[in-house]
């Protein structure tokens, strides 16, 4: 018996009846021989660790674009946080952890420069509309790797796809991340937005201070906790009624405060007037577009609103600056 298949046995014997198996997984789109070590979904999860999608997200905006300061959240660290949450969770429920690992880590992964702007400004610009929890799926399944995809199972992939409100992940891992991305983000958000000067702990409405509590230690605390209870040895992920109406009163006071807020999006504009520029400018020039790119579409038959939205997509926020300035800043004359 391989390693692998003693941690297959073990998940058999020690997880809870309602979590997703490796051994059960429905498999990947390409077959491939099995990793004498890993399990599939500790598999993904080295996968998407170690693609190049992921290290981008270093440079890709959570909520404050380009901020000076050393200690703002990013795309990266925000998807870092969603995997301890669900980790957490999945740990304390007896779920399959390398499951939800995986899901976390590559949730956002098709998110554009400048984060929800530049999902904005591609989805004004293309008639065929952009959805970053879509381009995810794209990016593993058909971008990385030269165009050969991460092959990741079919868990995984759905769990990418379902991670927003909107969706319908098939996997109580699935439903774990999907509800991990929201606590981190409010919380980090808040965090973050003190720092910047445009939020205090005492402007947070004392019913959210009562039942969440009033520091996101306390907050995190709560939250976690609460799922954790409501839904152990149940086929459902799910939350108190009470926290649950607290978590999505704070999420619309962040709107009214944080995410909305002119201060906090004053650059925003300029932003999506940038991304949009570009891609006006990538459909009128496509051979500016790298050949990995061109070569890639002209073998699947995606059209070159798509390939367009590929590339801009997948650049930082640095990197999307630095286009920007070439095609539409005048350089200084040399001789």
């Amino acid at each position: 018996m391989t390693i692998r298949e003693q941690l297959e046995q073990w998940e058999v014997e020690y997880l809870s009846p309602y979590a997703a198996l490796s051994r059960d997984s429905k498999g990947r789109k390409a077959k491939e021989e099995q990793c004498d070590i890993r399990p599939v979904f500790q598999r993904d999860r080295d996968r998407i660790l170690h693609c190049k999608a992921f290290r981008r997200l270093k440079q890709k905006t959570q909520v404050f674009l380009l901020p000076n300061g050393d200690h703002y959240r990013t795309r990266l660290t925000h998807t870092l946080e969603v995997s301890q949450n669900a980790r957490t969770i999945a740990k304390a429920l007896r779920l399959n952890e390398d499951l939800t690992e995986a899901i976390a880590l590559g949730h956002d992964l098709g998110h554009t420069p400048f984060g929800h702007a530049g999902e904005r400004a591609l989805d004004e610009v293309n008639p065929f509309g952009f959805r970053h929890n879509i381009q995810s799926v794209r990016i593993v399944e058909r971008l990385e790797k030269n165009g050969e995809g991460l092959n990741l199972t079919w868990e995984v992939v759905d769990g990418i796809l379902n991670h927003k409100s909107s969706g319908h992940p098939h996997t109580l891992e699935g439903k774990i991340v999907r509800l991990s991305d929201k606590i981190a983000y409010l919380n980090h958000d808040i965090d973050d937005a003190i720092r910047g000067g445009i939020l205090n702990e005492a402007e947070i409405p004392e019913e959210f201070h009562r039942i969440l509590g009033d520091t996101t230690r306390k907050r995190l605390n709560t939250l976690i906790h609460d799922v954790v209870t409501n839904s152990r040895d149940k086929p459902e992920i799910s939350m108190s009624e009470e926290v649950e109406r607290a978590m999505k009163n704070l999420r619309t006071f962040m709107f009214e405060r944080v995410y909305l807020n002119p201060v906090a999006k004053r650059e925003e504009k300029k932003a999506i007037h940038m991304i949009q520029n570009l891609y006006r400018f990538y459909m009128e020039n496509l051979d500016e577009i790298p050949r990995e790119y061109q070569s890639m579409q002209g073998e699947s038959g995606v059209n070159k609103e798509q390939m367009v939205c590929d590339y801009i997509a997948g650049m930082t926020d640095t990197y999307a600056v630095k286009k920007f300035e070439d095609y539409f800043v005048p350089k200084s004359w040399k001789i």
